[in-house]
């Protein structure tokens, strides 16, 4: 019977990097390089994440068969590696048992708090497909057969140029794919709610206090406007990230060992692959030195979490009763809200918008100071970029979720209830159409006389014969206060 030294020698496999020889997990795509990676980074336990790492090998891809075109390396192990690159993404494509994370994770095990440049990702995804080559060619693996992780998969390429590329690539593709759809179609959502509840007159409320008249529609209609405009924001986002693709610019922006045409025909190959513009970067120099199209970016999605936190307040706070509160919608019961309080239902998918939105806001700080100089942003390279990526694809990924389940599981079955529109008549603030025939003071004396005497506006005024019947019913037509001069622009 073998010892458990033996047994345990059995399950690894000795590969060699520069810096000597290691021992790896026995079936691991990755080498030496990763393996020492993997030991240096025990932080978080949570691997760069998923979208990047295909990001990384579909860039790996163009790459290879860029050099191809330009005739930097063979055609034959261009193929190769596009063949393994092919490979790797569908197996990350396919989810495990769980519907998240596909098991050939496993592969990419780095940790988020690594390498500032993101240069031991950048080698596990070249020896990855290194090994899955050799592979396909019926070579063992770590034979560097027939393909080099180092003198072929990153032929042209430094990490310094293609985390950040992959990074960009990433979330601009999760920008266009996932979030721009989500928001276009809840915002839809909240314009069928506009149009739907348009004719229903309510109160407004200013500083939480009675206000003036507003219709329900108007007030979905600023919602779905809201979110309308998080579309534009999401697609300028999406704009900063395609517009300055670092790679070919290698170690520092010089693009040393690359071929002058290399980034360009790289970009054209991303841009076919994934229908997003991509474009190099204007001046190498800026796009490695920094991330601030990332910081920009970002802003963007900061302020569309902004916009989602407020529209589901209102609606907790529109929804909140459902005796004893505003009672003016009812949301979908979704679960019990409480283990002691039977019956209670609480709001909790707004609940979800809100923290997704806090969640975003925290990563735009993180991503703020990983962006700044003598933090993240040294010289020639940014150095905090495993963990602005993170922040980014969460925000972008987060946000589109939150947005799905915030139509699907609270927007879509909203209702509209009598409180509505039955506090309309006994708001103070109705007293406001008055003040342009009987002036300001007046009908301030007048809304505070009827809080005295508990009386409403109209009622208060017909008592009192401040104005005429007919000129009160005209003044006090609480829709027409939804419309200024008389026609308003209205809810749709």
């Amino acid at each position: 019977m073998p010892s458990r030294t033996n047994a345990a020698a059995a399950r690894t496999r000795r590969e060699s990097d520069s810096m000597g020889d290691m021992l790896v997990p026995h079936d691991a795509l990755y080498g030496a390089t990763t393996r020492r990676a993997v030991l240096n980074f025990p932080v978080s336990f949570r691997p760069v994440p998923l979208e990047q790492i295909a990001a990384h090998v579909l860039l790996k891809r163009c790459c290879a068969e860029a050099n191809a075109d330009l005739k930097q390396i063979d055609r034959a192990k261009a193929k190769a590696i596009a063949g393994a690159c092919d490979e790797i993404l569908r197996r990350l494509a396919d989810p495990n048992a769980h519907g998240r994370f596909p098991d050939f994770m496993r592969h990419f095990p780095i940790d988020v708090f690594q390498t500032g440049s993101g240069t031991s990702t950048n080698m596990n995804v070249n020896e990855a497909i290194a090994n899955v080559a050799s592979q396909r060619a019926g070579k063992p693996i770590g034979s560097k057969l027939p393909v080099h992780p180092n003198d072929h998969v990153n032929y042209g390429q430094s990490s310094n140029d293609t985390f950040p590329t992959s990074m960009q690539v990433a979330g601009a593709v999760l920008i266009q794919d996932d979030l721009v759809p989500a928001l276009e179609a809840l915002a839809k959502g909240l314009r069928a709610k506009a149009k739907a509840w348009d004719r229903v007159v309510k109160i407004g409320r200013t500083h939480l206090m009675d206000a003036t008249p507003i219709r329900v529609g108007q007030e979905f209609s600023g919602y779905a406007a809201q979110v309308e405009l998080g579309v534009k924001r999401a697609k300028t986002a999406l704009a900063a990230l395609a517009d300055n693709l670092p790679i070919g610019g290698t170690a520092v922006g010089t693009g040393i060992n690359a071929h002058p045409k290399f980034a360009a025909k790289v970009c054209a190959r991303l841009s076919k692959a994934t229908s997003v513009a991509f474009r190099e970067a204007a001046n190498h120099f800026e796009a490695q030195a920094t991330r601030d199209c990332v910081v920009e970016a970002h802003g963007q999605l900061k302020t569309i979490a902004v916009s989602l936190s407020k529209i589901a307040n209102d609606i907790r706070w529109l929804g909140s009763g459902p005796r004893c509160g505003l009672g003016e919608l009812s949301l979908p019961a979704t679960q019990p809200g409480s283990s002691i309080m039977p019956g209670k239902v609480n709001p909790v998918i707004c609940e979800s918008v809100i923290m997704v939105a806090c969640k975003v806001a925290g990563n735009d700080v993180t991503i703020t100071a990983g962006g700044f100089g003598g933090v993240g942003s040294l010289l020639e390279l940014n150095t905090a970029m495993p963990v602005v990526a993170e922040c980014l694809l969460e925000s972008i990924e987060l946000l589109a979720n939150v947005s799905r389940t915030f139509l699907e599981r609270c927007i879509k079955d909203l209702e509209l209830n009598a409180a509505a529109a039955a506090t309309v008549e006994r708001s103070l603030m109705m007293c406001t159409s008055l003040a342009p025939v009987i002036g300001y003071d007046a009908a301030a004396k007048v809304a505070k006389e009827a809080f005295k005497t508990g009386e409403t506006i109209r009622e208060y005024c017909r008592r009192t014969g401040i104005v005429s019947d007919a000129q009160l019913d005209r003044l006090l037509d609480a829709t027409a206060m939804t419309k200024p001069g008389g026609k308003g622009p209205g809810g749709g």
